[in-house]
């Protein structure tokens, strides 16, 4: 019955593909300002964040207003948990500004692939993970430099202490290449490919959603049920994934800040 129907039936599923990703331009199309559907969503994005920030800090109040608890408790959630952790409290409260401003850009850059009518996380592409990767790297570089005495801070990363020198022939060129090479490289690939392989999954499952409930024979609306339900649960995954990822990236650096300040000790 079911191959009958499917027989006679001439629709076709058509699967999400990276198009997606490649939006035509909707803005100023044609100049430098161009701007397509995901980077619009990138400006809304932090747009968004910065009027939400503003309306909690804008009339501070020593008992706080609902709006600014929310600000209040995401800013000490953060910093207890995310920056403090590596850091310490004192060297937290020095590199505080730049790491809540990483974590809570790639945030709410991540939220909208869950978020209509976006649906689609700015950070699924490679130039936002990519300049934070090289912020969180030129960071840990310039920590270094300026709390380590300028270029020994180079020495004391190539060279580790306590290794036979012979070996530093092999060392070096390692420690070359994973520190100052690949690190901002690993951060932007990490944020970018995750969200950007949960797009196309939830795509996939709500694409096939549509599919079979409104285009398919009455027998295999069934499909679209347990289609829907798979969606619902990748949807929940997602939001997971979407905190972790932001924890993760703002984590990293600020361990790789605490190195740096390691190394100057």
């Amino acid at each position: 019955m079911f191959g009958a129907q499917a027989v006679a039936h001439t629709a076709t599923f058509v699967p999400p593909t990276i198009d997606e990703f490649y939006p035509a331009d909707i803005l100023f199309a044609g100049t430098p300002f161009a701007l397509n559907r995901i980077l619009l969503i990138r400006v809304i994005s932090i747009a968004l964040l910065l009027l939400l920030v503003w309306l909690g800090v804008r009339r501070m109040r020593v008992v706080p207003t609902r709006w600014q608890g929310v600000v209040e408790f995401s800013y000490d959630f953060v910093r207890k948990n995310v920056v403090d952790q590596p850091l310490g409290e004192r060297q937290g409260r020095r590199f505080a500004p730049l790491l809540m401003a990483m974590f809570f850009s790639i945030i709410i850059m991540n939220l909208t692939e869950v978020v209509p009518p976006f649906l689609m996380p700015s950070t699924s592409l490679i130039g936002v993970p990519l300049v934070l990767g090289i912020i969180s790297w030129a960071t840990f570089i310039y920590v270094g430099i300026k709390d380590d005495g300028g270029w020994r801070f180079f020495v004391h990363e190539l060279f580790p202490k306590g290794v036979p020198w012979p070996l530093y022939i092999l060392i070096a060129p390692v420690e070359l290449i994973s520190t100052f090479v690949f690190r901002p490289l690993t951060l932007a690939l990490r944020l970018t490919m995750n969200m950007f392989v949960g797009h196309l999954l939830l795509a996939l499952c709500f694409g096939a959603t549509s599919f079979f409930l409104f285009e398919m024979p009455m027998l295999w609306k069934s499909l679209g049920v347990g289609m829907l339900a798979f969606g619902l649960i990748f949807t929940l995954f997602e939001l997971l994934e979407i905190v972790l990822q932001a924890y993760i990236f703002t984590l990293l650096t600020a361990n790789y800040i605490a190195m740096s300040l390691g190394d100057a000790n």
